[in-house]
């Protein structure tokens, strides 16, 4: 409940003190990298986005992740590299929020290929994902900030946490 009170009073301030700007325009670039967060293992990833049209982006991500399992009395390692594609929806314009603020939500679709030992027998394997993130930014200076993004649907759930540069 403390979460949303914030969530909800931090929204208000943002678009009470609104400069609307959508931080990637159409046919710009931004490289997106750091770590993650989910229940298998600690991913490290790095993609890039392109803006296709005012507030929309697609862009892909690479992650990779080395994740020890223990799984009937024996221990597994495996390494999970993923590739994926992703589209979101920036709401900087639609709820005025200022350009060193970007918030957005999407959809992504992956392959992740989750190479095991021979012999495992846990509860992961290769395959396609399809998940649903949602996320924002914030810029220091105007092509450079942080990004938080939380999300769900794949092996890439959880969430991750990095830096951005717009080209």
């Amino acid at each position: 409940m403390k979460r949303l009170s914030f969530i909800v009073l931090l929204s208000i301030f943002v678009v009470a003190t609104a400069e609307a700007q959508s931080p990637l325009a159409k046919g710009g670039k931004q490289l997106n990298a750091g770590i993650g967060f989910s229940g298998w293992g600690v991913p490290i990833y790095g993609g890039m986005d392109f803006g296709i049209y005012q507030d929309i982006t697609v862009g892909f991500e690479c992650s990779f992740r080395s994740y020890n399992q223990k799984y009937v009395n024996n221990s597994y390692n495996s390494t999970i590299f993923g590739l994926s594609g992703n589209g979101n929806y920036h709401f900087n314009n639609i709820l005025e929020i200022p350009s060193n603020w970007d918030f957005y939500a999407g959809l992504n679709l992956g392959y992740y290929i989750w190479n095991s030992p021979s012999g495992y027998t846990g509860d992961g394997g290769s395959g396609l994902g399809l998940g649903a993130q949602v996320g924002g930014r914030y810029f220091f200076k105007h092509n450079f900030g942080i990004n938080l993004e939380f999300g769900g649907g794949n092996a890439f759930s959880g969430g991750k946490f990095g830096i951005t540069y717009i080209f």
